[in-house]
Parts: structure tokens; C-alpha cells; sequence
């Protein structure tokens, strides 16, 4: 069933900043001109504001003066009818000054407090009942750390996001057969469809739903350098097009600009992390049921990462 629940994850801030970096560096004359016009139209269409506060900051940020901040990002299966889950939870927490950006992949069952719904229930039906907002409030809850961001993906569209950046190439270390499609050991490129089948798999996989986690960082990682190649500009309008119709982020205009111009350099290293559990069922209901222990030693390196003391 949870099978069923298909598309995960990705491609999203890696994406705009990979664009936006390429814009600047790149492109110049009349053809920057109608870069501009394209990317501002696109940014236009997946602005998406929410009004929440954070009581995590003692003061409002500010990514001009290169402070360190936090994204969320929700890959959410969405269909006629059903305002969908965040099958793929993934939050980036990024410091310009250590150069560095950490990607923790949170469990979709893992259980909490589901903030503003007065329930105990699997992380990944925050969105289902309060969108993004509740999302973010209750990932900030989990982790304790302010989120000062969000991108959601449609992950029907994400394949179109993949092949607009022509295809993606990553390491595979598990040689398996998904719906139709064999994927061996070593380097493979994949197409968006086939992208999408990769990053869903997880129950062949001895690591289970950590491998699929896995799968989907590299995935997010293959992008971002897909994204920052001289070759995705002369596909600008194909990138553009597939990132407006499928997604939305309360980041703004300015903030992207300030994204691209203090905080390029940490894109180059990131880190690829989990919070393990242990699998309980409740209630006849599966869950991922994360340890005090596990949960305090996460808060730790996420916050020494946000320069929160």
C-alpha cells in the first residue's frame, strides 16, 4: 500500500539555485535579458507565501548578511481530489561560512506530535491535514530547530524536472529490477521516468525504506549538478517551464538572489543524512519510532550546522 503511494522527493532549491548561478556567471547580452524575463516570470508563479512565525529565532533572517538557514522540502503525490501526503520529507540546513549544506531524510512514518492537530501521527500526515504550514510546524517541533523555508514538489511533474535538465547520472550499489526497468551496479543515467522508478523502490532493498532515502539524496545530489551545468542554459526555457508548474516555495525573488550570491559556494559539499528508528505498530498501525537518544544527538548537529547555540 505504502507502495502505492508513489513519487518522492526532489529537485527543487538545488534547482533554482543551480539556475540562478548559471544566469549570472553565464549568461550576458540580449540573451540574459530574456533569461531574466523567463526566471522572474517563473519565480512569480512559485511564490507561495505563508503566514507563520517561528518562535525558534530571537530575531528575523537575514540571508543578506549570509546567516544560516533551514529548508524543508515536501515531495507530495498530489491527485484530483486529494490535497496528498509528503511522502518525501527532506530538510536542508544550510551555513554559507562552513560552506556546507546538511540533506536529512525524515521517515514518512516516523511518529510525533503532529502540531496544530492535537494528535501523536506519522510525520508525513502534517500535510495532509495542514499543508505545508503544519508541515513545517511540526519538522520544526521534531528537530527543534527554526525552518525558515519550504519548497513543495508536485512528484507527478518531477520527472518532467529531470528531463528538462536532460537526464541525470548517478553510483548505484544495488543491481535491481523495478516495474519494467533493471538498473545495474556502477554508473547508470537515467530519464525522469526511470528517475522516478529508482528513487521509489525500497522493498527489495536490505536497507528497506533507508535505502529508498538513499536513492532519493542521490538523486537531489545528480540534479544540482545537472542544474549547474554550462549545458542546462540552453534549456532554460524547459527548466523554467517544469519548475513552475510544479513547485511552490514562499522563498522570494530577493531571496534567491541572496541565495545565489552568498551562499553558492556551500552547494559543494553537502551531507547525506537519516534519523533512524526502530518499527513498532500501534494500534495495529505501523511506525517509525525514533529514540530520545537518536532524536537529541540529530538536534545537536543541526543546530551546530544553523550556528544555534
Amino acid at each position: 500500500m505504502r507502495h502505492e503511494k508513489k513519487k518522492k522527493k526532489r529537485r527543487t532549491w538545488l534547482k533554482v539555485v543551480g539556475i540562478i548561478v548559471l544566469l549570472f556567471i553565464l549568461a550576458g547580452g540580449a540573451f540574459a535579458y530574456t533569461v531574466w524575463n523567463s526566471l522572474t516570470n517563473t519565480v512569480d508563479s512559485m511564490h507561495t507565501p505563508i503566514d507563520r512565525k517561528t518562535d525558534k529565532r530571537t530575531k528575523n533572517l537575514a540571508l543578506s548578511n549570509r546567516e544560516p538557514f533551514s529548508m524543508l522540502m515536501l515531495g507530495v503525490d498530489e491527485r484530483d481530489g486529494d490535497k496528498g501526503r509528503s511522502d518525501t520529507m527532506i530538510v536542508l540546513t544550510v551555513n554559507p561560512e562552513k560552506k556546507s549544506v546538511k540533506m536529512l531524510s525524515i521517515p514518512r512514518d516516523t511518529r510525533t506530535e503532529i502540531v496544530g492537530h492535537g494528535t501523536q501521527d506519522k510525520i508525513n500526515h502534517a500535510f495532509a491535514f495542514g499543508g505545508a504550514k503544519m508541515s513545517m510546524d511540526t519538522v520544526e517541533n521534531f528537530l527543534d530547530i527554526p525552518i525558515d523555508y519550504y519548497m513543495k514538489i508536485n512528484m507527478e511533474g518531477f520527472k518532467d524536472i529531470v528531463d528538462a535538465v536532460g537526464g541525470v547520472t548517478v553510483q548505484n550499489d544495488l543491481d535491481f529490477t523495478y516495474e519494467g526497468v533493471h538498473f545495474n551496479k556502477g554508473s547508470i543515467n537515467l530519464n525522469g521516468e526511470d528517475a522516478l522508478k529508482y528513487s521509489r523502490m525500497r522493498y527489495e532493498d536490505p536497507n528497506g525504506d533507508y535505502g529508498r532515502q538513499s536513492r532519493q539524496r542521490s538523486i537531489i545530489e545528480a540534479v544540482i549538478r545537472e542544474g549547474a551545468s554550462v549545458s542546462s542554459l540552453t534549456k532554460y526555457d524547459d527548466v523554467f517551464d517544469a519548475l513552475s508548474k510544479n513547485i511552490q516555495t514562499n522563498l522570494t525573488f530577493d531571496d534567491m538572489m541572496d541565495i545565489q550570491k552568498h551562499y553558492r559556494e556551500a552547494s559543494k559539499s553537502i551531507t547525506q543524512s537519516t534519523i533512524p528508528g526502530a518499527g513498532k505498530k500501534i494500534d495495529g498501525i505501523y511506525y517509525n519510532i525514533v529514540s530520545d537518544e537518536e532524536k537529541e544527538r540529530v538536534q545537536s548537529e543541526l543546530k551546530e550546522q544553523l550556528d544555534i547555540k
